[in-house]
């Protein structure tokens, strides 16, 4: 009976081991918030391997990366700081890609108020309009570039309300303490309320957004594994959803 437990014992140590899932942590620009946390659940239930998120602009994410953040891959809303990042030594070389391409809209939660042509700009009929900080997030650097194309930014600099990111920027329109933002199309992608411009590709330099693989998430399969998923179909239909485009 002892032999018989003894072997029985045995075999199962024996037994090939399931892959262990891991977790990742993943700093990730603002205007994908809502994105990244559908994409992260169905990444967990398919892979089993669980992700944290951490949101802010652009500029203050790398800022905290080169400071020792302990970020494993970084979602930015650029395609200059995971280029740095990587020839700084904070990225793992030739690990970034194109994930989304983001659209900027002039949103007012008042019905009417924009028009079409995003002519409310030039009409000045309003007291606030809201971008995100143009240093540090490039959402914000896009709707100074739009304002400039169009020759209303000098006259409008007065009126302009600046938030840290572009989910503040957002935060401000949606509440009322500005009448308009500038804001990241995937925030308002499922909203059918108030009024929007798209503004024209033409007004603004493409806002390609990168990922890249963190030399702390180097050897953490479930940092890997959620890049890789990034660049999958589930994640498409995601992307799709909230408006984003795909690189040309």
């Amino acid at each position: 009976m002892r032999k018989l437990r003894f072997a029985a014992a045995l075999a199962l140590a024996l037994l090939p081991l399931p892959a262990q899932a891991g977790e990742t942590l993943v700093a990730v620009a603002a205007n994908f918030t809502a994105a990244a946390k559908e994409i992260g659940a169905s990444f967990t239930a398919k892979t089993g391997h669980g992700v944290k998120f951490s949101f802010g602009s652009t500029g203050k994410l790398y800022t905290q990366i080169s400071q020792g953040a302990p970020f494993e891959a970084f979602l930015a809303a650029d395609d200059k700081r995971p280029a740095k990042a990587e020839k700084e030594g904070f990225g793992v070389p030739g690990s970034s890609f194109t994930y989304a391409v983001g659209k900027l809209v002039l949103w007012s939660k008042t019905p009417g108020l924009v028009d079409a042509k995003g002519a409310v700009l030039k009409t000045g009929k309003f007291n606030k309009v809201a971008i995100a900080n143009p240093a540090a997030a490039p959402y914000g650097a896009a709707a100074v570039a739009a304002m400039q194309a169009m020759g209303v930014y000098d006259a409008l600099k007065p009126k302009i309300v600046e938030g840290n990111n572009i989910s503040q920027a957002h935060q401000f329109a949606a509440t009322g303490a500005a009448e308009l933002g500038f804001v990241a199309g995937s925030q308002v992608a499922l909203t059918p309320e108030g009024s929007r411009w798209m503004v024209p590709d033409a007004l603004y330099s493409p806002i390609y957004q990168d990922a890249v693989l963190l030399t702390k998430g180097a050897k953490n399969p479930a940092a890997t594994a959620f890049l890789d998923y990034l660049r999958g179909p589930e994640a498409a239909e995601v992307l799709a959803k909230y408006g984003y485009g795909a690189r040309k």
